[in-house]
């Protein structure tokens, strides 16, 4: 009876003690390029921005966990992801402005004048890339045009219009005037099928029902279809299921439906996130083989999965093109780097067998921070031709 709480206790520590490491890593760069090092700065300046940036590194964890755990406080959540941003950039280009503070006294620069020169280039390039970043991420994303050519399919559906959306994460902000603008561009872009990969929200259905609602107003020739991403695992996945069908959109959760134009046909399926099957939600796991039962093996297939590290499958089953997103193109730089670690691919179009492409979306909205930095949202209009 006590071997599991033992075995626990460890584990509980080491998280505990990596958390505490990364906090004091990303606080204390940016505190030490900023507010000490060989700033000299005059004493109150030191104790005030001291002050400022051991509340901010208290606070956090305690802001995130109220936002993000199972309260789910709207409030706490947007200052802590409003913070996460922030430092990340400040720590980002901290460790730049250390550098550039050894390069000005390689060239002869003294104290504390390169030090001073290396906080004010840090300060002026965080705040022009924090403002800029909003803006990007805050705006109705760009239309990203990308011309597939799918030799299975059939001369019928050549020119076949797919619109790609994902990672639209409503969540702390009410950004339900930024749904109606997205569903606007998307219907003027007179789409034969509209996908959405996951990740629709951050929050349960009763939450976000308002921001999600626009979805319902979006319009297809023939399809619209919706897999679930792994956030929907901590928002009641199968509940955004049903909602997304109550809106009109064919849930694919391990099935597919078939699209039809003259005598040509294509597969749509759909797959749930990689992570459903650990999630503990019933039913949810990803299962190719459910979701492709009954087609017609010679018939193109067009599948929707969250992650781009679910390509594997796809290979292994004979998909011609899998659409997902998950990776938001990084969000914030550098963290494109940190993403390849777990994913195949960052954004945009890859082939990887013979027969199976991937196309990654960069996201349509953003999870967290509200930033984005050199990796803008985007709204995607894939065109499939025929060889």
């Amino acid at each position: 009876m006590e071997a599991e709480p033992r075995r626990r206790r460890p584990r509980v520590v080491r998280f505990g003690l990596t958390l505490t490491a990364i906090l004091l890593l990303l606080f204390g760069v940016p505190w030490a390029t900023l507010i000490a090092g060989g700033n000299h700065w005059p004493t109150p300046v030191v104790v005030a921005g001291t002050i400022l940036f051991a509340l901010a590194l208290v606070l956090f964890p305690a802001l995130m966990f109220a936002g993000h755990g199972r309260r789910h406080l709207d409030g706490a959540a947007r200052i802590a992801d409003a913070m996460l941003g922030i430092i990340w950039v400040l720590f980002v280009w901290s460790l730049l402005g250390q550098l550039l503070a050894v390069v000005l006294g390689l060239a002869g620069v003294g104290e504390p004048a390169r030090y001073r020169i290396a906080t004010a280039v840090v300060t002026l390039i965080a705040l022009v890339l924090l403002l800029w970043g909003y803006a990007e991420a805050m705006r109705v994303p760009r239309i990203r045009r990308v011309d597939v050519t799918l030799p299975r399919l059939g001369p019928a559906l050549d020119g076949l219009r797919v619109v790609l959306l994902t990672d639209t994460h409503y969540g702390p902000i009410n950004r339900a005037r930024w749904s109606q603008g997205v569903t606007a561009a998307v219907n003027a872009l007179d789409p034969d099928v509209v996908a959405h990969t996951g990740d629709i929200a951050d929050g349960e259905v009763s939450q976000r029902r308002e921001q999600a609602a626009p979805l319902g107003d979006i319009r297809a020739d023939l399809a619209r279809v919706y897999v679930t991403g792994n956030h929907e695992y901590f928002s009641g996945a199968q509940r955004w299921v049903e909602h997304m069908a109550a809106l009109g959109w064919e849930a694919l959760h391990n099935r597919h439906v078939v699209v039809q134009r003259g005598d040509d046909a294509l597969v749509v399926a759909g797959v749930d996130d990689r992570t459903a099957a650990g999630s503990g939600v019933p039913g949810h796991h990803a299962d190719h083989e459910a979701a492709l039962a009954g087609t017609d093996p010679d018939l193109p297939v067009l599948l929707l999965a969250h992650q781009p590290a679910q390509i594997q499958g796809a290979v292994a089953h004979g998909i011609d093109l899998q659409i997902s997103g998950h990776t938001h193109g990084g969000q914030i730089w550098p963290f494109h780097y940190l993403v390849r670690l777990d994913q195949p691919v960052l954004q945009g179009l890859t082939r990887h067998s013979a027969r199976t492409q991937l196309y990654t979306s960069r996201g349509t909205g953003f999870w967290g921070p509200p930033f984005r930095v050199f990796a803008p949202s985007e709204i995607t209009l894939l065109t499939l031709h025929t060889a």
